[in-house]
């Protein structure tokens, strides 16, 4: 089972984390620290594969980011690898070639992809086409209930201007 999944620039920015076992904060980013000084010290050319503590570590990078996870000692590091390439594969379907920015600036659109893909350290679905119909039911959701929800929080946020300024000129005399 992965214990957790990162994601990382090659400058040490943590783009995306995801906990697949209960951690303190501060254990968190120990581990978080840990993982990037060890990943991000290796020579390109070594290996994928990394024994730290009680985990195997197995990392890829794709472009600017590492994809790296650790899984417990029993697990296979090449299936991991694999999950690892397919989650690449769904961003790369959904963003149309995924960089550092879209993870950036569309961050919650990766951890529902990763919730899709995923759960609790485990492969939940192996299909690209069902991640990516899930995907686009979840889009369409979003701009179904965007335009009235639009509509209303500027109705309220008109009532709270209106009984503001009221508020003020009753204060003011």
């Amino acid at each position: 089972m992965m214990q957790f999944l990162l994601l990382f620039s090659r400058q040490g920015k943590l783009r995306l984390q995801k906990w697949f076992t209960p951690l303190t904060e501060r254990e968190k980013k120990k581990v978080t620290r840990d993982m990037m000084m060890l990943v991000l010290g290796r020579p390109p050319r070594s290996s994928n594969f990394l024994q730290w503590r009680d985990m195997k570590i197995v990392y890829r990078r794709y472009a600017s980011l590492y994809f790296c996870t650790g899984l417990d000692d029993h697990d296979n590091e090449l299936l991991a690898l694999e999950v690892l390439h397919r989650y690449v594969e769904l961003l790369d379907k959904y963003f149309g070639n995924v960089c550092e920015l879209d993870i950036i600036f569309n961050f919650e659109k990766a951890y529902f992809i990763l919730d899709e893909f995923l759960m609790g350290g485990e492969v939940q679905e192996t299909s690209k086409l069902a991640v990516a119909l899930s995907m686009e039911d979840a889009d369409t959701l979003q701009e179904v209930l965007q335009g009235p929800l639009l509509v209303l929080l500027l109705n309220i946020c008109n009532v709270s201007l209106c009984l503001y300024s009221y508020h003020r000129r009753w204060r003011s005399t």
